[in-house]
């Protein structure tokens, strides 16, 4: 009888096991390896509607900012109808590379301060009037006793200095005293 080689049969069957195993084990390999490309590819889609989303609030929080500032400024150099000289002027004034507001004119850039500065001196009428009243106002009221700027209603606001919340007290004391000698 032949030799029979009991080493090369066993590796025979040993081989035939793992390719056997191997190819029962690959669908489910194969249908893992879909499933993980599909959620690789909604997680990746799901981070690129963040990073949009991120950018839209960021601009939008950009424009918040741009226009609180213009409105801030409009009202520092005194002009009565605020929203009205925004719409007039807000096309203009955009952001420059540095971040900062600028104003966007014929000769060039300048800064809001002096663009809003001279847009207020040019359009007087968006100041108050210089003149309060009509042919109905009864009596001119007394500037305040300080002999500082007059206290309008316009001028109250939150975060003021102290200094401006006492004389706004003292207008309120005063206005109010008035009125009740009046009666």
């Amino acid at each position: 009888m032949e030799e029979i080689d009991v080493q090369a049969v066993v590796r025979q069957a040993i081989q035939e096991f793992v390719n056997n195993e191997q190819a029962k084990a690959e669908p489910a390999h194969k249908a893992e390896l879909q499933e993980e490309r599909r959620r690789r590819e909604q997680l990746e889609r799901r981070v690129n509607e963040l990073v949009e989303e991120n950018k839209r609030s960021r601009k939008v929080a950009e424009e918040a900012e741009r226009a609180s500032a213009v409105r801030a400024e409009l009202q520092r150099l005194g002009v009565a109808k605020v929203e009205l000289a925004f719409k007039a002027v807000q096309d203009e004034i955009v952001r420059s590379e540095d971040g900062r507001l600028v104003a966007r004119v014929e000769s060039g850039e300048l800064p809001v301060r002096e663009y809003l500065a001279a847009f207020v001196k040019e359009n007087p009428e968006f100041l108050p009037a210089r003149i309060p009243g009509g042919s109905g106002m009864a009596g001119m009221l007394k500037s305040p006793a300080g002999g500082g700027e007059a206290v309008t209603i316009d001028r109250i606001r939150p975060g003021m200095s102290a200094e401006d919340m006492r004389r706004v007290r003292e207008e309120i004391v005063r206005v109010a005293s008035q009125t009740l000698k009046g009666l």
